[in-house]
């Protein structure tokens, strides 16, 4: 299984994060996949961090960029929950939200449609 991988529905791309530490090793690739994603014109992003148990300031500040990045192009980036000792752990640190966070993919995905499901906050640490 690859590290990232991706899934286009209708017009938003899901990438998923097939990872359970997604540390600064990992983070110069991904960040390349999120830009490539940014300079193909799409605005509409789901990170499926569901898998991921461990996420270093690295990747984080990969998500960050990306964010910022997508939403100056009039976008969003919308995150799928990490599992729930790392939600945990996170929700405990000094924290910012920034990202809207979804049970699934498939709830991120239909939150960019007119009707969208229950959003909940993942407060990161920056």
């Amino acid at each position: 299984m690859e590290d990232f991988e991706q899934k286009v529905v209708d017009d938003v791309v899901v990438e998923i994060v097939n990872l359970t530490r997604a540390t600064w090793k990992e983070a110069n690739q991904f960040k390349l996949i999120l830009q490539s994603d940014i300079e193909r014109k799409f605005r509409k992003l789901v990170v499926d961090i569901s898998q991921v148990e461990f996420m270093d300031s690295t990747f984080l500040g990969t998500l960050v960029l990306a964010k910022r990045n997508i939403t100056q192009i009039g976008g969003d980036l919308k995150l799928v929950e990490p599992v729930s000792v790392f939600k945990a752990l996170m929700e405990k640190t000094s924290t910012l939200n920034i990202f809207e966070s979804y049970k699934s993919a498939s709830d991120a995905v239909l939150s960019f449609k007119s009707i969208a499901p229950i959003k909940t906050s993942i407060p990161l640490h920056v």
